[in-house]
């Protein structure tokens, strides 16, 4: 089942929502437990508190089978690509946010949760995105991710990572009105 999109809810902020099976505090720990996160995002150390240091470890070939080959203008990522950011932000079960380099710019990513009944909300807000093609990797990697995390909490197999980002990164140039 195709997940919706994510949306543009400022020029520089990408808004993407996912309903997840709960309860919040098993989501939670696939926000930040590195273990749990290397399944679906990146491995790698996070301080959960303001000021906090984190550290992505994203190993993407790994996610899923060595037939699946990175687009050539990811294959820089094919290997290991690490992310330093600070926290900015924790409230343990509802709120995660930190700085996210992308080149020279920083920009700041923020996990929302709240209990649906059985489910999970999450929406995740990617600001601070300065240039096309960050909005459009950010849109077609977060959407892939989330996939991966969907797939994991429902204990399904996941998609193929690079032909599930080349798919996407199409189709929100499309909404955006970019080149890919």
């Amino acid at each position: 089942m195709s997940q919706p999109y994510g949306e543009l809810s400022n020029p520089d902020t990408l808004t993407i929502e996912r309903l997840l099976p709960g309860p919040v505090e098993r989501v939670w720990q696939y926000l930040t437990d590195p273990e749990l996160r290397r399944q679906w995002l990146a491995a790698g150390p996070m301080t959960l508190e303001p000021g906090g240091e984190v550290e992505l470890r994203f190993h993407n070939s790994q996610l899923s089978g060595a037939e699946d080959t990175p687009p050539a203008k990811y294959a820089r990522y094919d290997d290991e690509h690490i992310q330093r950011g600070t926290i900015l932000a924790c409230e343990p079960h509802r709120l995660l946010r930190f700085t996210w380099p992308m080149g020279d710019e920083m920009t700041e990513v923020s996990f929302e949760l709240s209990p649906q009944g059985e489910k999970v909300k999450l929406v995740i807000r990617h600001s601070l995105l300065q240039r096309g093609e960050h909005l459009l990797s950010v849109a077609s990697g977060w959407h892939t991710h989330l996939a991966f995390l969907l797939a994991r909490l429902e204990q399904q197999p996941p998609p193929a990572f690079w032909a599930t980002i080349a798919e996407t990164e199409a189709e929100y140039a499309r909404r955006f009105g970019l080149t890919p």
